[in-house]
């Protein structure tokens, strides 16, 4: 394992950390490989129920792509699986949580948008640079749905960065916390959910990407057969036989 991307599983949560703070972060060829390796061994993993991406460091999340990498380097393409994203090029049933400690930019931001949940650190801001330096950020097109599309474009043709309460309320993240408290934090977002019933946890998370591509009728019918087999499952019986009998569930994920 490249000492580049840090992995550790604690708590039902497998930890992926981006370790070159000595470089802002920056995804060189060993770290984006090393977080390809990482996410497809979380979501792998049965003890892990969700996922958290944070990086060293507290300063920078990420900064982007290497730029000293990418000078020498001519793109005669839409570099679609440069970066490793949850979710699209790298399937994720599981939760995924951006613990962001820092500043998000280019890149760093592609993987704060991938994550389902985000939490920052108080001194985080996001951006997206590429207009600055020539590139594209076609991996930015589900930004529109996540905040208003007057905020998307301003960022997308600006490429100024927003701070960490900018992004709260424009509903970019969930929460933004003292930076000291960022590990504390996401701790506690981890055993809530991690303490629900997986399969219920991994449907919600698929049904609201699904309601995305539907209108309000279709979204129902894709709702409905998503959870179905929730309702099938065993755990569907657990959870109302633990609270009959006044203990704590045991969730089996069937």
């Amino acid at each position: 394992m490249s000492d580049e991307v840090l992995y550790e599983v604690r708590g039902g949560a497998a930890w992926i950390t981006i370790n070159r703070p000595e470089a802002r972060n920056a995804l060189n060829a060993a770290v984006r490989e090393g977080l390809k390796e990482r996410f497809v061994e979380a979501e792998a993993d049965e003890a892990v129920a969700v996922v958290v991406l944070t990086a060293a460091g507290d300063t920078t999340f990420c900064a982007g792509g290497d730029l000293k990498e990418m000078a020498g380097v001519k793109l005669d393409r839409v570099p679609v699986d440069y970066v490793p994203q949850p979710n699209r090029t790298i399937e994720m049933t599981k939760p995924v949580i951006a613990a962001v400690n820092g500043g998000a930019y280019g890149g760093g931001f592609l993987l704060a948008q991938s994550a389902d949940l985000v939490i920052a650190a108080d001194t985080a801001k996001f951006a997206i640079s590429e207009v600055k330096i020539g590139r594209g950020a076609p991996w930015a097109a589900p930004l529109p749905w996540l905040v208003p599309p007057r905020v998307a474009m301003q960022m997308l043709l600006t490429g100024d960065p927003v701070t960490a309460q900018r992004a709260y309320e424009i509903g970019l993240v969930n929460e933004v916390v003292p930076a000291d408290g960022l590990v504390a934090a996401t701790e506690k977002l981890v055993s809530t959910i991690v303490a629900n019933a997986p399969l219920s946890v991994r449907a919600g998370k698929k049904m609201v990407y699904a309601v995305a591509e539907h209108g309000r009728t279709d979204a129902f019918d894709a709702a409905e057969a998503i959870w179905d087999p929730v309702y099938l499952s065993e755990d569907a019986q657990e959870g109302p036989r633990s609270f009959a009998e006044k203990r704590a569930p045991k969730w089996v994920a069937r």
